[in-house]
């Protein structure tokens, strides 16, 4: 049964590097839950434990996954002939007012 739920796990985790790409928090679901339900099993000895595992695994790679999806935040600078500019993450620089780099 362990080296059922363990060959299921480690199908899964091969399947997550595909969808990592799309989904950071879908990803981290499906390796969190693996990993969860190996971990759990193996220590527990039971098929009980091996879900339990997989449940906390699961949730806890679903918010570490959604973590690493926050964009990037604009940035102010001053620039060299003294003025302040937003540095966006596309790139761009906008001149804005003094008060933003204070």
């Amino acid at each position: 049964m362990l080296i059922r739920a363990g060959l299921v796990a480690l199908t899964l985790t091969g399947l997550a590097t595909t969808a990592q790409a799309q989904n950071n928090t879908a990803a981290g679901a499906l390796i969190g839950g693996a990993t969860g339900a190996i971990i759990g099993g193996a220590v527990t000895g039971r098929a009980g434990g091996a879900a339990v595992g997989a449940v906390l695994g699961g949730a806890t790679g679903a918010i570490l996954g959604a973590q690493s999806e926050q964009p990037p935040q604009p940035y102010y600078v001053w620039g060299q002939d003294g003025r302040c500019y937003l540095q966006n993450p596309n790139g761009a620089v906008t001149r804005v007012s003094r008060s933003n780099c204070q």
